[in-house]
């Protein structure tokens, strides 16, 4: 899918949605929404990541504690913990492979450590040196692993070759921490910037050596939480000095581009694929807060796509976590009705292929349909 469209494309998108507008079943035809559901024997779930083939991983809570969970379809499959762990695991990521990464009780039960799953088999990655606990939140095609490990006091992001950890260094200050890793093996987190302080910038890190990405003009703070293939980063950064709000953000090298919200205050992005597409979570005007869609800097929020029978059962879509380059979507659900939360799955509608060519019909003809407002609980 390129992320640059021809004219002729334009218009065969805005055919496509001149169309949608006459459709009864929902405004547009963009996306098929399914409810990943949790473990059979869990309550709320959470999707984190999807691969190429459509997996997704995340995690469910069973008796008040979150079980790393691979779905399959619709079928949930609890990856279990460390050999003689205790009750908790989380499942952050996976690539095309399907080996998961994520954490889980040491098999002494007294901390956190990164883990690899190759099916259910769980492998402890072990931490840096001096450091107590660790966490993984990425994985490459090569099964590089990139998080961090912490003791008391520190924390750095750290980089796994197999069971071997490399710490990954600062931009001078003295704690970092990494949350993606693609497939040339660079890393994107946020460092602190002096000892003592607690400003961080977005990094990107190639081999040991920290990039600092800067913040939007008159930020102070930001964070890298995604890294493509072509080196694009998405993450957020404050854009007024002192003050706390932030966008979400994507940096062509250290150009910062604010994406904007859905009108509300607040926005970050957690993922972007390699066609430039990201997905995260904004404000909207209402104090809400929606999953939401970014081609370019037009924020699209995902709940225009539930359909009249989802809005009616309390669904809300409120957050996206990640984006895969056939366009498919998961993240998490609310429902006002009965207070659970559900990991989701979006299928673009159309197929994959001419889904580019959709999304700029959804920029060109954004007129053409209204939004609906989500209903909330009485």
């Amino acid at each position: 899918m390129s992320a640059k469209l021809s004219s002729l494309a334009l218009l065969t998108a805005g055919a496509l949605f001149a169309a949608a507008g006459h459709a009864n079943a929902q405004p547009y035809p963009g996306f098929t929404y399914t409810d990943l559901g949790a473990l059979p024997d869990g309550d709320d779930s959470y999707a984190n990541a999807i691969n190429s083939a459509g997996q997704v991983v995340g995690f469910s809570t069973v008796a008040g504690y979150r079980h790393a969970t691979l779905w399959n379809g619709t079928t949930a499959t609890d990856l279990g913990i460390l050999p003689g762990g205790g009750d908790y695991s989380e499942a952050w990521a996976i690539n095309d492979q399907g080996q998961v990464a994520g954490s889980s009780w040491s098999s002494t039960n007294d901390t956190i450590r990164a883990t690899v799953w190759n099916g259910t088999t769980a492998t402890d990655l072990g931490t840096l040196p001096g450091a107590d606990a660790s966490y993984a939140r990425a994985i490459n095609d090569s099964g590089q692993v990139a998080g961090w490990a912490s003791t008391e006091g520190s924390t750095r992001a750290a980089l796994w070759n197999g069971t071997t950890a490399t710490d990954l260094g600062t931009l001078g200050g003295g704690s970092s921490v990494a949350y993606a890793i693609n497939n040339d093996g660079q890393v994107a987190g946020q460092s602190a910037l002096l000892p003592g302080s607690s400003t961080s910038h977005a990094t990107v890190w190639s081999g040991t050596t920290p990039a600092d990405l800067g913040t939007l003009p008159g930020g102070d703070d930001s964070a890298a939480l995604a890294i493509n293939d072509l080196g694009q980063a998405a993450g957020r950064s404050t854009f007024l000095p002192g003050s706390f709000a932030y966008h979400a953000t994507v940096w062509n090298g250290t150009t910062p581009t604010d994406l904007g919200t859905l009108g509300g205050d607040y926005s970050e992005a957690n993922a972007i694929n390699n066609a430039g597409l990201v997905v995260g979570w904004a404000d909207t005007l209402d104090n809400g807060t929606s999953a939401t869609l970014w081609d370019g800097t037009t924020a699209t929020d995902l709940n225009n796509f539930l359909d009249e029978s989802m809005i009616d059962a309390g669904w809300v879509l409120t957050g996206a976590a990640d984006i895969n380059d056939r366009g498919l979507i998961v993240g998490e659900a609310f429902n006002n009705l009965t207070y659970q939360t559900h990991a989701f799955l979006l299928t673009p509608i159309p197929e994959p292929e001419t889904y580019a060519m959709f999304l700029a019909g959804l920029a060109l003809m954004g007129g053409v349909v209204s939004s609906r407002r989500r209903k909330t609980a009485q």
